[in-house]
């Protein structure tokens, strides 16, 4: 394929982006749709209740528009629009519940888990029937498995464990933008060796779309992009890594969010099994910054061993 289609790729998701942000940031000002700061969190971001919330709407156009007219209207084309605009649907609903009663929690978690599960199962038909293999490479071996009809529940797995991950990544200014533009560029070059089109397509996009969004979202934030954009990210990434066969490389290129995630499951953990909290706070990105760290220095930190674990995925992917 050739890179410069590539390029373009990102290049109009990028503009699109750019294009968006004046349109609707005022928008989400004049409509009220202002992020509600948990209390209990650090106490340098109540400052910035009020910031408009679901800018990822910003994002998944720009993606939209761009994927349209640089891809094929393939199976894969399919798969990968029912990940990202599927999952970001969910999150629309749960920022629009937040932002229209006021409060820190949206949909409640069984209805997220029903809204993600419904779209899990028709990417599992689509995978179905386009007869996509069952088998998982182990990276830098020569080694496979297997799934068989296990395969499909260990997609949905995946689907949820990917979105969550990148949805507590999403904490700081510009961090998930960074990071997720940086997990992407990885993915891209994978799907190039792989011939996979319509993946690195999409790639792209999503690398122009979050840069552009970057620009607005880049401390201090002037929008943040909520649930909307954190979980269509989180799904299309997901699907990207399923189509390239990449499924275990998704784990070592999402290192970040990997760790987020973790930070997560044992602070919960600990605290419930030792009544005492391992970091000061959770996901981990705020750990930093109540030990003092500015948050442009959490970001940078953050965004650069995002590099590194996305080098280390491209050489395990070779």
């Amino acid at each position: 394929m050739d890179v410069k289609v590539i390029l373009l790729s990102i290049g109009a998701s990028f503009m699109l982006a750019l294009l968006f942000g004046p349109l609707f940031i005022p928008l989400l000002k004049r409509l009220k749709f202002g992020q509600q700061i948990r209390t209990d969190g650090p106490q340098s971001h109540l400052k910035k209740s009020g910031t408009p919330t679901m800018g990822g709407i910003i994002i998944m156009l720009a993606v939209l528009l761009a994927f349209l007219k640089f891809s094929d209207k393939t199976s894969s084309f399919w798969v990968l629009l029912v990940a990202s605009l599927g999952f970001g649907l969910v999150g629309f609903l749960d920022d629009y519940i937040k932002i229209v009663f006021k409060r820190s929690l949206g949909l409640t978690a069984m209805q997220k888990l029903v809204g993600q599960l419904i779209f899990s199962v028709i990417i599992c038909v689509l995978l179905y029937q386009m007869h996509h293999s069952t088998v998982i490479g182990i990276p830098g071996t020569s080694a496979e498995l297997d799934f068989g009809w296990f395969y499909y529940p260990f997609v949905v797995i995946m689907l949820f464990a990917t979105t969550n991950a990148v949805n507590f990544t999403d904490g700081v200014d510009g961090l998930l933008a960074g990071t997720g533009a940086v997990a992407f560029t990885a993915f891209a070059i994978l799907a190039l060796h792989a011939s996979e089109h319509e993946s690195a397509i999409f790639s792209a996009t999503m690398i122009g779309a979050m840069l552009g969004f970057l620009v607005f979202n880049a401390h201090p934030a002037k929008v943040f992009m909520g649930d909307t954009g954190s979980l269509g990210i989180g799904g299309g990434m997901a699907a990207v890594a399923i189509l390239t066969k990449t499924e275990i490389l998704l784990v070592i290129i999402g290192g970040v969010f990997v760790l987020e995630m973790l930070s997560v499951i044992l602070q919960v953990g600990s605290f419930k099994l030792r009544g005492k909290r391992i970091f000061k706070m959770s996901p981990i990105h705020h750990h930093f910054e109540l030990s003092g760290w500015s948050e442009w220095k959490v970001v940078t930190s953050f965004w650069f061993v995002g590099i590194v674990f996305a080098a280390i995925g491209l050489l395990l992917g070779r």
